[in-house]
């Protein structure tokens, strides 16, 4: 477990997260594999530790793109807000990785090499499980809720199935649109694929 990661989610969680509830979810999270789980098994992040790195990612890309729309004395969405929206947008992530190994060929030899399998212990989507799993503890704003239900954007399988309500989200809330932006960055200009 990389410390520094850590230190960082906590010190991020502890001086934004306020909220009746926020001591019972850092507990889930502190007792889960949030900090030594991937962010994904083949794409962005896809190491031991990656999934709290791509989520600090996340809350400074939205942090950044928030001022850079609206200013830095901005009221349009709150720290407190931000600071749920990314570190916890993939908290769905918890529980879901297993660590196995695949067979490869160095130098002419069959090596095992660690990789991650999906063990999906309760398939209730991608980002609605996250909105599933928050709520258990804290209670969420409706913008909130919607910026991480819909932070995969055209990626959701809701939307890749034929279902229109990505776009009116983001009509309706021009905070998801700028979150799913964020995401994106941070997966593609900040991370990449573990060698």
């Amino acid at each position: 477990m990389d410390m520094i990661t850590k230190d960082e989610f906590l010190q991020i969680y502890n001086e934004n997260i306020k909220r009746e509830g926020a001591d019972k979810l850092l507990e889930y999270i502190l007792n889960s594999d949030y900090f030594t789980a991937p962010a994904s098994s083949r794409f962005h992040s896809n190491f031991e530790g990656g999934l709290a790195k791509h989520s600090i990612n996340v809350y400074k890309r939205f942090k950044q793109n928030i001022e850079n729309e609206f200013g830095k004395d901005q009221k349009v969405i709150s720290e407190e807000s931000i600071a749920i929206c990314g570190l916890l947008h993939d908290i769905c992530k918890t529980y879901y990785y297993k660590q196995d190994f695949r067979n490869v060929k160095v130098d002419g030899n069959w090596v095992q090499k660690p990789i991650f399998n999906v063990d999906d212990k309760l398939p209730y989507g991608h980002s609605e499980k996250s909105v599933y799993i928050i709520s258990g503890y804290i209670k969420l704003s409706r913008e909130e809720a919607m910026i991480i239900n819909w932070h995969m954007g055209g990626f959701d399988a809701r939307v890749l199935g034929g279902s229109y309500s990505l776009s009116q989200a983001f009509y309706m809330y021009p905070t998801a649109t700028i979150f799913h932006i964020s995401d994106i960055q941070a997966t593609y200009l900040d991370e990449n694929v573990a060698e």
